[in-house]
């Protein structure tokens, strides 16, 4: 398998400062199922190219390297020494390791400025999936090119390989280049050779990011790297939506710069909390900490807990707040609990306030009535916050189409079916209800999101 990398343009040969290797001596690294060489087959002022080679093992694949005591990773006829495969994006990671750092010495100008580049993948499998070619590459200002062979030959009527040559070429910085081909060789991979979990979520979103959160095919890029692993495609959207540059709104007056909507939420529910006096705060389904880390920071906030169902959430929030290195007063102010909305518990009670925020959708409907009962009914606290998205708004983001904002999801309400769910609820379990919008107001649509604080009759 070979990845080529063509620097068009004036002093080209300075690309060979950009990847940390000399044109003039080929490199050999050693990977962990086989060789990669690094050599320049074209070096002068107007055009460079820098090429990376695999040789991967065959045997090696099929039974394991020598001395080891497990098995090979493969069938004996698999296609994996000669396709761009996840293989590839594992040797660009340590050949080209600074390369996709931008960092570059003395030629950090250079690094930082976008240059005309292209990029030859060899053998990428790609099949009944060439239109994914255009509407992955094109959106980070790609050209595209690819090369179609036959199966055989000699039996036409097998039809097409499902295997191409592509070319991407585009006016982009190196960093760049290295990061979408890294990622994007293994959306066309349905054979990872490694094995896909959390971490592999925390790899995407770093490196995806600047551009990932804003492409259209965000959902395709995501499931296909994730190899289709529904709680991790999950996880990662989840955090994809709060960074999504649609999720923003319009500066308000005397501001400079746009506030996502995620940010003018969780001020929004943190402004609720102190006007109703709370202390003690639980916020339920708290995921990744990002309302707990903005009430660490008021010191009216004096016992703090997040609850959420997932043990990688909880540990993200954990690292967030720097508990590892917290004190003891600061451990004594807050803590972590795994548990679910949806069964009674006795920790969810004794608390000024609880905190539900862009939670409620992503239960079955069915269970609604159990999530009732456990907050309003048996955890009971004085105020609830609980915000939901705007069925309504959706028509404001043209990549929605007729889809929801997730695609975890079980529903989300209009207007007036939040206000009768809420009012209904404030009803049946002793509680007013005030229900506000956040967000940019749309004379038709309404806000992105609603919230609903709940208080309970005394």
């Amino acid at each position: 398998m070979l990845l080529t990398i063509t620097y068009t343009g004036k002093d080209t040969e300075n690309l060979s400062y950009l990847l940390y290797k000399n044109p003039s001596r080929p490199q050999t690294v050693e990977l962990n199922h086989g060789k990669a060489h690094i050599f320049y087959p074209e070096v002068s002022n107007e055009r460079t190219t820098a090429a990376l080679l695999l040789d991967i093992d065959p045997i090696d694949l099929a039974r394991g390297k020598v001395g080891s005591n497990f098995g090979g990773l493969f069938d004996y006829v698999n296609d994996r020494p000669y396709v761009s495969s996840s293989f590839m994006s594992t040797a660009i990671s340590k050949v080209f390791g600074t390369a996709m750092t931008g960092r570059a010495d003395n030629h950090q100008d250079l690094s930082d400025t976008p240059l005309d580049l292209s990029a030859t993948i060899t053998t990428l499998p790609c099949r009944g999936e060439l239109g994914k070619l255009n509407s992955i590459f094109e959106p980070l200002g790609y050209t595209v090119q690819y090369e179609t062979f036959v199966s055989d030959e000699k039996f036409p009527q097998w039809g097409d390989s499902k295997y191409i040559n592509l070319t991407i070429r585009g006016n982009v910085r190196l960093r760049d280049l290295l990061k979408h081909i890294y990622v994007l060789l293994p959306v066309f991979d349905r054979q990872k050779h490694y094995w896909v979990g959390p971490d592999e979520v925390d790899k995407l979103l770093r490196i995806g990011e600047g551009w990932l959160p804003e492409h259209p095919e965000k959902l395709y890029i995501t499931g296909r790297y994730l190899n289709r692993r529904t709680s991790l495609v999950n996880m990662a959207f989840e955090r994809l939506i709060t960074a999504n540059a649609s999720d923003t709104i319009e500066p308000v007056a005397g501001r400079q710069e746009k506030q996502s909507l995620n940010s003018v939420r969780m001020a929004s529910v943190v402004d609720a909390l102190k006007l109703c006096g709370a202390k003690r705060v639980i916020d339920i389904g708290c995921g990744e900490g990002v309302l707990l880390k903005l009430l660490v920071k008021e010191r009216q906030f004096t016992n703090i807990t997040g609850v959420d169902v997932s043990h990688v959430a909880l540990k993200r929030a954990s690292s967030k707040l720097k508990l590892d290195q917290a004190g003891e007063s600061m451990s004594d102010r807050i803590k972590l609990l795994q548990g679910s909305l949806t069964y009674k518990d006795s920790r969810f009670a004794g608390y000024d306030a609880a905190c539900v925020i862009e939670v409620i959708e992503h239960l079955d409907v069915s269970r609604l009535a159990a999530f009732e009962r456990v907050l309003f009914e048996f955890a009971k606290p004085p105020v609830v916050i609980l915000t939901t998205p705007n069925r309504e708004y959706n028509a404001k983001y043209e990549s929605l189409g007729e889809s929801m904002r997730h695609d975890d999801h079980r529903f989300e309400w209009t207007r007036a079916e939040f206000k009768a769910w809420a009012i209904s609820v404030a009803e049946k379990f002793g509680y007013n209800v005030q229900i506000s919008e956040i967000g940019d107001l749309d004379d038709i649509h309404g806000a992105p999101t609603q919230m609903g604080v709940f208080k309970l009759c005394v």
